[in-house]
């Protein structure tokens, strides 16, 4: 088994275009939140997460409609380590980069939750 920070180097990488395109937007426009890519938590490794808000953003292709069961076990195993788990289709950030940042920016205002 991999470790997870040799994983989270693999897949910053190789980085899909939805990817690549929140990162650059939750960088121009959530500031002061700072936010890593391709974060390890546990034994997992999150698309994005703000560790000062323990908030995870997940953005899942097509792959994740047939597998929304494993998607849930692992944002319970997430929240397990305090994380609140945000996530988001492939076509929404490509299509409407502007709603999920509304949506992003309101969950950094929200209090975190308690593990």
């Amino acid at each position: 088994m991999r470790r997870p920070a040799a994983t989270a180097r693999r897949l910053r990488r190789a980085a899909t275009d939805a990817e690549q395109r929140l990162w650059h937007a939750l960088r121009a426009k959530c500031r002061p939140w700072n936010f890593r890519r391709q974060h390890p938590v546990g034994r997992r490794v999150v698309d994005f997460a703000c560790p000062a808000r323990k908030m995870a953003i997940e953005i899942d292709g097509g792959q994740h409609a047939a597998n929304h069961v494993a998607d849930a076990a692992r944002s319970v195993e997430l929240a397990g380590h305090g994380y609140r788990v945000i996530r988001f289709w492939n076509n929404e950030v490509m299509g409407n980069i502007d709603g999920v940042l509304q949506v992003v920016l309101r969950a950094l205002e929200e209090a975190p939750t308690s593990p």
